[in-house]
């Protein structure tokens, strides 16, 4: 990866935000051939696989189809990788070899590990910028000449003919003055039968600090505990069966209230395989000899946070909301080790300690919070649960076929509790499609959504919002932005249907699907 110092400078495509969606549009372009930069505003690419430390969340076919040719070779890679360890011939041999043994996804593996692969096989010809945010923008109805970038010690101006916005929260879009939504929209608006009948638009999905949690049996590890932790450990929602801080929680589905502990009980009870085994990205069992402490990712109930919004009235990251956060994920773990109900009838986990290596930073927690919903762009197609919902059309066992569709993915509609005080709303959706009207604002100009800010909407966001979608999302808008370089802006190709057959066959040839097969039901 060829990272470099923020000077003024002039590309043909500048990506600002450097997360699934922003990685997957660079690699598109460098090898198309586009002069291209990503801005990024952490220390790192891959968002929500390596600062925010999130191991992939998948659908049930993507060993076989549904993810572009990039996404499933670096998921090849992953797993190439894992070979190279010191694990059993048996295990080196599984063709779908899970380093981490989790089941969220058939290749959990630490974050440390994404960030390795993915910053190792970015294409030469790519600009990273790190730790520079978007401050300002000279544009004009959303068409944007230039943007300057604010780092810690000093500021520079970029240039570009298009832009992608792949950033966590849409932060190009108010400096460009692209409209855009934020939250829950009303019902009027979307048709939507879940929508609130007044629009919520501090209403957003919690927001989690992940961290990467080890377990040495055998230890005591105990951390210092923390000053907030009498206020989160007696903090109970009004919709929730318990202190947020317990294995008491609903079931994302029925809202019906379950125990879910941290390992499965001695009568067996407790779930699939408890919480630890969730997002497992270190699995002993595999190793020969010199087993590394099983390890997993904690993205868990008990610390997503919905206190208050993540962003500010004013459009910035609100600094309460994000220490809050993380001190919620702190207290978790003391919880965890002094006080949760054992498996084997104690209490306490002592054993369980952070891991920084495992997610690459200082203190085991994640470089930044995971993002599940960002500002969306008012777009030429806004994607209602109308075209993905499974209840829409119950006789159809894919989503609405989109005409213009510039990639596939398939995910429920899946709401964490929210600002609003909205516990979580979990629908089954059918395999859907990515239209090409979603990654472009209906007042035109020269920018492109790249990454969860494409025009859905607070509902249907729940299921573009997962790794394999957001991948397909930015190289889709990779492909677009290329075509746009020739035809003066993105609008010029979404708009027109010889175009748009253009950019779909420039997708098919590059290995990104932009159908389900009939064949593959729910």
């Amino acid at each position: 990866m060829r990272v470099v110092r923020g000077v003024d400078q002039r590309y043909d495509v500048v990506i600002v935000g450097g997360g699934v969606g922003g990685y997957a549009a660079a690699c598109v372009l460098a090898d198309r051939g586009v002069r291209v930069a990503i801005v990024e505003f952490t220390d790192r690419l891959g968002g929500q696989l390596t600062a925010q430390a999130v191991p992939s969340d998948e659908h049930p076919w993507i060993e076989q189809c549904g993810a572009t040719r990039r996404y499933l070779d670096f998921r090849k890679a992953v797993r190439d990788h894992a070979r190279t360890w010191s694990i059993t011939a048996e295990a080196r041999a599984r063709p779908y070899l899970n380093p981490g043994g989790g089941w969220v996804s058939t290749i959990c593996h630490p974050p440390a590990l994404a960030q390795h692969l993915l910053e190792s096989r970015l294409p030469e010809p790519v600009d990273v910028m790190l730790h520079a945010s978007p401050v300002s923008a000279d544009a004009v109805d959303g068409r944007v000449r230039a943007v300057t970038f604010a780092t810690p010690t000093a500021r520079f101006t970029l240039e570009a003919s298009v832009w992608i916005d792949a950033t966590e929260l849409g932060d190009l879009l108010p400096l460009a003055g692209i409209p855009f939504v934020t939250g829950f929209e009303a019902q009027g608006e979307t048709g939507e039968a879940l929508a609130p009948s007044v629009a919520q638009p501090d209403n957003w999905q919690a927001v989690t600090w992940v961290f990467a949690m080890a377990h040495d049996p055998g230890s005591h590890r105990v951390i210092d505990r923390p000053e907030d932790y009498d206020r989160w450990r007696n903090y109970r929602p009004e919709f929730w069966p318990g202190p947020l801080l317990g294995f008491q929680d609903v079931h994302p589905i029925t809202l019906q209230p379950r125990h879910l502990p941290l390992f499965p009980n001695v009568d067996g009870t407790g779930g699939r395989l408890g919480l630890f085994a969730y997002r497992q990205i270190v699995d002993p069992t595999l190793y020969e000899s010199d087993a590394p402490y099983a390890a997993t990712i904690v993205n868990w109930p008990m610390n997503d946070y919905f206190v208050r919004p993540i962003l500010t009235p004013e459009g910035a990251l609100d600094p309460v909301a994000m220490a809050e956060a993380k001190t919620l994920s702190r207290c978790l773990l003391y919880w965890l080790q002094t006080e949760a109900p054992r498996h084997d009838g104690g209490t306490g986990y002592p054993g369980l300690f952070l891991a920084p290596s495992l997610v690459g930073t200082s203190d085991g927690f994640a470089a930044f919070p995971y993002i599940r919903e960002s500002r969306r762009i008012r777009a030429r197609t806004t994607i209602t649960t109308a075209s993905v919902a499974a209840d829409a059309d119950p006789s159809a066992t894919i989503g609405h076929t989109w005409p213009d569709s510039v990639g596939v993915g398939a995910y429920r509609i899946d709401l964490h509790p929210s600002t609003g005080g909205d516990n979580y709303i979990d629908v089954s959706a059918r395999p859907f499609s990515i239209p090409a009207g979603a990654l472009v604002p209906q007042i035109g100009g020269n920018v492109i959504a790249g990454a969860k800010n494409i025009g859905t909407t607070h509902l249907t966001n729940g299921c573009y919002r997962l790794h394999p979608v957001e991948w397909a999302i930015g190289e889709a808008a990779g492909h677009l932005a290329a075509r746009a370089l020739v035809h003066g802006q993105p609008e010029a190709v979404v708009s027109q249907p010889g175009r748009v057959a253009e950019l779909q066959a420039d997708l098919l040839r590059d290995g990104a699907p932009i159908a389900w097969p009939k064949l593959h039901a729910l």
